[in-house]
C-alpha cells in the first residue's frame, strides 16, 4: 500500500489504495494478515522498568555508593556488626524506594483501564463489535454519536456527522464532518472535513470510514513519538542533594585523612586509627538521608492520593513545591468541559440561567428575581423549542450527568428540563413528523412535530439564519412585526453576547408544518415564524477555579492558560479567572509563529493568555519559561498537551477526560480532573522540602557534633571518647526514628502565605548552613567537656567516662532534634506536642539508649558502664546547655534582626505601620 494524504483523496481512490470494499469491508482471513503485519492498534509508550531493574536503581546514588564501600570495609577488618547494620540501612532504603515507585506504576497501569474502547466494523460483509485495539488498516468502521474512534480514517459516508477534537487540536467545539470533501495535501489536522482521527469523539450523526492508519502511524501516534525526544530533567530536590552529597563524600575522605594522621602521629596503631577513620567517616555521612528522603516523599504521595492526585514519581511532588509558573490548558482543566447556558435573551428582556454543565437543576432569574416558565409564555415557548429542536439526550451517571449527542444541544436539553416537570410532561405530548437536521451550510434546524393542539414547526439556528425565517417576533409580551428595527435589535444583542465568548443561537416557531419539500428533494422552512429569542452559552470556568488562582497568586505563582481557542472566547474566561485583570496579556498562535525564541523569552513574563496555539507552541511556550528561569508545572487533558507536559519540570494530567499518552507523559495525574488539587499539591511540596531542610539541618548537625568531638579530643591528646561501635549505634538511635519522624512533620498552614523559593536555592540557604555548623559546635563542646568531667573531676575510669560523654552525645542530638522543627517559629508556638510520632521517636531512642548501658549483653558489646545519678546529672546538664546554647543564639539573631528592621524604617523617612499606633 502506498502512502497516501488521504484527506486530500477521494472516497474511491482510498477504496481502491487500502485494498477494501465500502459495502463489506476486509475478509476475517486478510484482516488477520494484516493485524501481524500492522501489529496491534495501540500507542506503544516507552516501556516501564522491570521489578529488579527498579530494585536494583536504589543502589546507584552515589552516598549509597559509598556506604557499601564501608560495609566492604568493616567486613574486612572484622568488624561484622558494624558492616551489617549499615547494609541493613542501606537495604531498608532500597525496600522504601522500590516499593513506593511499584505502587506508583500500579495506580497507573490501573488509570489505564479507563479508556479500552471498541469499535464497530464490517467484516466479510458483517457488522461486528471487536476491541480497539484489532482495528487494521482497511477496515471499514462505522460511527454514531457517542462512540469514540478508534483509528484515523477516511470518511466514505457520513450524515450531520460532527466529532470532538478536542483532545488533538484544543478546539472545544465539535467539528462538521463531510466524507465529499476533499481537502489540500497540505491542511493541517483541524482542516481535514473528511477525516476522522483516533481518540476523537462522535458527538452527533453517523458516518462510515476506511482506517488509514493505527497505532503509531495515527496523529494521536505521532504526538506519542514526540515525547521521546524531550529528555527528563533532574529536579530541584535531586540537583540540591547531588550536591551535598558531593560536599559530604569529600567530607568524609579529609576527615580520615586527619583523624588516622593526628592518631598515628601520636603514638596509636594504624589499625585502630583506620578503623576509627571509617566509623568517623559513616558518622559523617548521613546515611539515613536517602532512606528519610524516601520516607518524605513517599509521606507526601501517600497524602496526595488521599486527595485525589496520583503521584508517579516521588520527586513530583517537590517539584510543585518550587513551581513559578502553572500552564493550564483552558478546556477541561480551567473550564469544565460542558457547554453551559447562561443567558436567555428575549429580545428586551435579559433572563439569567443559574446551574452548571449538563446537570438539569438551576433556576431563571429576571432582575434578581425567580421566573416560572409556567406563567412566562414566550420563555416556555422558547424552552419547549429548546427541547423539541434538539436531537441529545441527558444521561445520569452517579452523581454526575453526560451528555450522548453534541455538546451544544446538550447544554441547551439541560435548560429546557430546568423549566420542571410540567413542562417536560408538555413536550412528551410532542412527536416529531418532519425534520431538517442541521448543517454547517444551512446553519439551522427545523422540525414539525404533532402536538395536543396540532402541528407546531420550532426552529433554532444562528440568529441571522433564523431572522430571515422570521415575519413576526415577540417583544416585551406582545407579537411585532419583524422589521428592520426589531431585527437591528436582535442583531445588536446577538453581538454583545458573542463579544462575551458566547455561542449564540436563536429560536422561533409557528403554528402548522412550515417545512416544505422542493422539487430537488430537499427541504426548506417557510419564512412565517415568530422570533422568540436568543440563547448564550459557554464553556463555564469550574466554581473553584477562580478560587485556585488567587490562592497561587498570593502564592507566588503565576496560571498561565493556554488554549486552542479563539482570544476572544479566552479572553472571557480569562477575566472570570481574573487572568487579564492584573496586566496580563493574550497572544495568539499567529503571533507566536512570528515570534523568535528569543523575542518570547523576553515577552512571555507578560502573557497571561496563549490562544488558537498548536502543540509546537505549547512546547515553545514552556522552553521560554524554563529559559527565564521558571520551575514550570503544565497541565493538560489532550494528545496534544502530552509533549509540552513532557518538556515542563513537572506535567500534571487528568485522570478521567485525559488521554493515556497525556498520562504516560506525566509526572502527576488528578483523578478528580480538579485544578484546585494543584494547590493542594503545592502546598505538600513546600512542606516536604521544608521537612527535607529540616531532617538535613538535624542529621547535619548532629554528625557534625560527632566528627568534631572526636576531632577535639585527638587533637588535644586525649584518650578518644567514642568508640567505633559506640558511634555506629549513636546514629542508629539518632538518625533513625527521630529523623523519619521529622520528615513527617504536618503541613505548615502558612505555605501557601509565602512566595516560592528560587529555583537556584541551594541546600544549606537561608542560613541553615551556620545554624548546622553552630550547633554541631555546641554539642561537641559539651560532649568533650562531660568527657573531661566523668574522667578527671568525677575520678572515673575511661569506660565510664566513654558511657557519659557516649549519653551525652546522644541526649543533646535528642533534646536539638526538638527546635528543628520549625526554622520560622519557636517550640512554644507549634507545641511540644503537635508531632506525636516525634515524640514517640524520642521516647524509643532515649530506651534504647538507657538499654545500652544497662541492658548487660547489649552493654557488652557496646562497651558502656552503669552510670550513677550523678552522672546522670552531668549528662542532662550538658545535653540541655548544647540546646540552651542554640536558642540563645537564635533569639541574638531575631534581636540584631529586629535592630536592623528599626534602622532601616527610620532611614527610609519615618515608620511606615498603618495599624492603630499610625496613621
Amino acid at each position: 500500500m502506498t502512502e497516501t494524504p488521504w484527506h486530500s483523496a477521494t472516497p474511491g481512490v482510498a477504496e481502491r489504495e487500502l485494498e477494501t470494499s465500502m459495502e463489506s469491508g476486509l475478509s476475517p482471513s486478510e484482516a488477520a494478515v494484516r493485524l501481524s503485519a500492522y501489529g496491534l492498534n495501540t500507542i506503544r509508550m516507552k516501556r516501564g522498568p522491570s521489578l529488579v531493574r527498579i530494585f536494583i536503581s536504589q543502589f546507584q546514588d552515589f552516598m549509597v555508593l559509598v556506604l557499601l564501600g564501608a560495609v566492604a570495609a568493616s567486613a574486612y577488618l572484622g568488624e561484622y556488626q558494624d558492616a551489617a547494620a549499615i547494609l541493613a540501612i542501606v537495604l531498608v532504603n532500597a525496600v522504601l524506594g522500590f516499593v513506593q515507585e511499584f505502587r506508583a506504576e500500579r495506580a497507573l497501569a490501573a488509570l489505564k483501564k479507563l479508556s479500552a474502547p471498541g469499535a464497530t466494523v464490517r467484516r466479510g460483509g458483517e457488522t461486528i463489535h471487536i476491541p480497539a485495539a484489532e482495528i487494521v488498516p482497511g477496515d471499514v468502521i462505522l460511527l454514531s454519536a457517542g462512540d469514540r474512534v478508534p483509528a484515523d480514517a477516511r470518511l466514505v459516508d457520513s450524515s450531520q456527522l460532527a466529532v470532538d477534537e478536542s483532545v488533538l487540536t484544543g478546539e472545544s467545539r465539535p467539528v462538521p464532518k463531510d466524507h465529499k470533501a476533499v481537502a489540500r495535501e497540505s491542511a493541517p489536522v483541524a482542516e481535514r472535513p473528511n477525516m476522522v482521527h483516533a481518540g476523537t469523539v462522535v458527538t452527533r450523526g453517523r458516518g462510515r470510514a476506511i482506517v488509514s492508519a493505527t497505532g503509531m502511524d495515527t496523529e494521536m501516534g505521532s504526538i506519542a513519538g514526540m515525547m521521546g525526544e524531550v529528555t527528563d530533567a533532574e529536579t530541584p530536590l535531586q540537583r540540591r542533594l547531588g550536591q551535598l552529597g558531593r560536599w559530604l563524600v569529600l567530607g568524609c575522605v579529609l576527615v580520615c585523612a586527619l583523624v588516622s594522621a593526628l592518631g598515628v602521629a601520636r603514638g596509636e596503631s594504624l589499625h585502630l586509627m583506620f578503623l576509627s577513620g571509617v566509623s568517623l567517616a559513616v558518622a559523617a555521612i548521613p546515611e539515613g538521608l536517602p532512606a528519610i528522603v524516601t520516607v518524605c516523599l513517599a509521606l507526601g504521595v501517600q497524602r496526595m492520593s488521599r486527595r485525589r492526585a496520583i503521584v508517579r514519581r516521588l520527586t513530583a511532588v517537590e517539584t510543585l513545591g518550587c513551581a513559578t509558573v502553572i500552564c493550564a490548558d483552558k478546556t477541561g482543566t480551567l473550564t469544565q468541559n460542558e457547554m453551559t447556558v447562561k443567558i436567555i435573551d428575549l429580545v428586551g428582556r435579559e433572563i439569567t440561567v443559574t446551574g452548571i454543565g449538563y446537570c438539569p437543576e438551576g433556576e431563571f432569574r429576571e432582575d434578581g428575581k425567580p421566573v416560572d416558565p409556567t406563567k412566562d409564555a414566550v420563555l416556555r415557548d422558547l424552552l419547549l423549542c429548546a427541547a423539541l429542536c434538539n436531537d441529545a439526550s441527558l444521561v445520569r451517571r452517579g452523581r454526575s450527568w453526560e451528555v450522548v449527542g453534541d455538546p451544544t444541544e446538550g447544554a441547551l436539553a439541560a435548560m429546557a428540563f430546568k423549566g420542571g416537570p410540567s413542562l417536560s410532561r408538555l413536550a412528551r405530548k410532542f412527536s416529531r413528523v418532519w425534520e431538517i437536521p442541521f448543517e454547517s451550510e444551512r446553519r439551522m434546524m427545523a422540525v414539525s412535530c404533532s402536538g395536543p393542539d396540532g402541528h407546531m414547526t420550532f426552529v433554532k439556528g444562528a440568529p441571522g439564519v433564523v431572522l430571515s425565517l422570521c415575519s413576526s417576533g415577540v417583544r416585551a409580551g406582545r407579537v411585532v412585526p419583524s422589521d428592520n428595527k426589531f431585527r437591528d435589535a436582535v442583531l445588536a444583542r446577538d453581538s454583545y453576547l458573542a463579544s462575551q465568548a458566547m455561542r449564540v443561537l436563536a429560536f422561533a416557531c409557528a403554528p402548522g408544518n412550515l417545512i416544505e419539500i422542493g422539487s430537488d428533494g430537499d427541504a426548506a422552512c417557510a419564512p412565517h415564524l415568530t422570533f422568540l429569542g436568543l440563547v448564550g452559552m459557554m464553556d463555564p470556568p469550574r466554581p473553584e477555579a477562580a478560587r485556585s488562582v488567587e490562592r497561587a497568586r498570593r502564592a507566588g505563582i503565576r496560571t498561565v492558560m493556554i488554549t486552542g481557542d479563539h482570544a476572544e472566547t479566552a479572553r472571557a474566561i480569562g477575566i472570570e479567572l481574573g487572568l487579564v485583570d492584573h496586566g496580563g496579556g493574550i497572544m495568539t498562535g499567529e503571533e507566536l509563529d512570528r515570534t523568535s525564541d528569543r523575542r518570547l523569552a523576553e515577552i512571555v513574563e507578560h502573557v497571561a493568555i496563549f490562544a488558537r496555539v498548536t502543540p509546537a507552541h505549547k512546547l515553545k511556550i514552556v522552553r521560554a519559561l524554563r529559559e527565564r528561569g521558571h520551575i514550570v508545572a503544565m497541565t493538560g487533558d489532550g494528545v496534544n498537551d502530552a509533549p509540552s507536559i513532557r518538556e515542563a519540570d513537572i506535567g500534571i494530567a487528568m485522570g478521567r477526560s485525559g488521554t493515556d499518552v497525556a498520562r504516560e507523559a506525566s509526572a502527576m495525574v488528578l483523578s478528580d480532573d480538579n485544578y484546585s488539587t494543584i494547590l493542594a499539591a503545592i502546598e505538600e511540596g513546600r512542606s516536604i522540602y521544608d521537612n527535607v531542610r529540616k531532617f538535613i539541618r538535624y542529621l547535619l548537625a548532629c554528625n557534625v557534633g560527632e566528627v568534631l568531638t572526636m576531632l577535639l579530643a585527638v587533637a588535644a591528646g586525649m584518650p578518644l571518647p567514642l568508640t567505633p561501635i559506640q558511634i555506629l549505634w549513636m546514629n542508629l538511635m539518632t538518625d533513625g526514628l527521630p529523623a523519619m519522624a521529622l520528615g513527617a512533620e504536618p503541613t505548615d498552614p502558612d505555605a501557601l502565605e509565602r512566595p516560592p523559593r528560587k529555583p537556584t536555592e541551594g541546600v544549606f540557604a537561608r542560613g541553615l548552613g551556620l545554624k548546622i555548623a553552630s550547633q554541631g559546635v555546641f554539642i561537641a563542646a559539651c560532649t568533650v567537656a562531660s568527657f573531661v568531667v566523668a574522667g578527671t573531676f568525677l575520678g572515673h575510669g575511661l569506660a565510664t567516662a566513654r558511657t557519659v560523654a557516649f549519653s551525652t552525645l546522644v541526649m543533646s542530638q535528642l533534646i536539638y532534634v526538638f527546635h528543628c522543627r520549625s526554622e520560622r517559629k519557636p517550640l512554644s508556638e507549634i507545641g511540644l506536642f503537635s508531632n506525636r510520632f516525634l515524640v514517640a521517636a524520642v521516647a524509643t531512642s532515649t530506651a534504647l539508649q538507657l538499654a545500652a548501658v544497662y541492658a548487660p549483653r547489649t552493654a557488652a558489646v557496646l562497651g558502656t558502664r552503669p552510670l550513677a545519678a550523678v552522672d546522670w546529672a552531668v549528662v542532662l546538664f550538658l545535653s540541655g546547655w548544647s540546646a540552651l546554647l542554640m536558642v540563645a543564639a537564635r533569639a541574638a539573631k531575631r534581636a540584631l534582626a529586629r535592630r536592623h528592621s528599626l534602622f532601616r524604617v527610620k532611614g527610609a523617612g519615618g515608620p511606615a505601620y498603618t495599624g492603630r499606633r499610625f496613621r
